[in-house]
């Protein structure tokens, strides 16, 4: 295939930045996305011209660092894969295709296609752990009964990989989405009882402070998030929310 990019080019987090035209020919539909962009960097480099700068690392869909915003979609116009999944194959020979960084107030860009998504880490850090002895006293989990439902819906709630697909694709940029799922992973779940209320409270204060939006049940997040992660995680987040404010109050 034979086609015409136009990729967000910006220097660092004070220039400018725009919209910078290329040409490449000879894509493979068994191309990945990135193995698509690494031709094109290889390209650059040879012609003297800086190599476009995007995240990457494991390219399993796993690690969430591929993500892109491209034709106007979070990570392409497949369904339940990321960036790094996405082949060739979805497009045609002739076609255009827009690459952007994902774009939150939350999520600065850094440089060309890379933006700081740290914002999710100090939200997982408020809260998104439990407290565990590991001095010799745990306990195995395979000894506490859990109903078979809970544990399905936690497993479903860990499975975010916190790509922010879900803040790029919500008109509020809201991180509502990705905030429930690391709630509810604990919240269905025994161990994660002890620190539920302080939990809920901590990272849904930082979810704010963070400068992330609200969330106004659009669902674009459910639908664009690679995992398919549920709203139903943003009804139980609130759940949880409510009720800790109430008993903290």
């Amino acid at each position: 295939m034979n086609l015409k990019l136009k990729i967000w080019r910006q220097k660092d987090a004070n220039d400018k930045g725009s919209m910078v035209d290329y040409e490449i020919q000879n894509v493979s539909e068994h191309m990945s996305f990135l193995e698509m962009l690494d031709v094109l960097n290889e390209e650059l480099i040879e012609k003297g011209i800086e190599p476009v700068a995007f995240d990457h690392d494991c390219r399993e869909g796993i690690c969430g660092m591929c993500s892109l915003y491209i034709n106007g979609e979070a990570h392409g116009p497949d369904r339940r894969v990321t960036t790094c999944q996405l082949h060739m194959r979805k497009f045609k020979d002739g076609d255009t295709i827009y690459i952007e960084p994902f774009r939150a107030n939350a999520f600065p860009v850094v440089k060309d296609l890379v933006v700081d998504r740290s914002a999710f880490d100090r939200i997982q850090h408020a809260g998104g752990y439990i407290s565990v002895n590991t001095s010799g006293n745990t306990q195995d989990a395979n000894a506490i009964p859990i109903p078979k439902d809970n544990a399905d819906m936690a497993f479903d709630a860990a499975t975010c990989i916190g790509c922010g697909a879900c803040v790029a694709s919500c008109k509020n940029s809201s991180a509502m989405l990705y905030v429930s799922a690391k709630v509810s992973q604990f919240a269905l779940l025994p161990q994660g009882q002890v620190e539920a209320k302080d939990r809920v409270l901590n990272m849904v204060n930082k979810m704010d402070e963070e400068g992330f939006g609200n969330c106004t049940n659009t669902g674009a997040c459910e639908v664009q998030c690679p995992k398919g992660i549920s709203l139903d995680n943003i009804s139980r987040m609130n759940r949880e929310f409510l009720s800790a404010n109430i008993t903290k109050g």
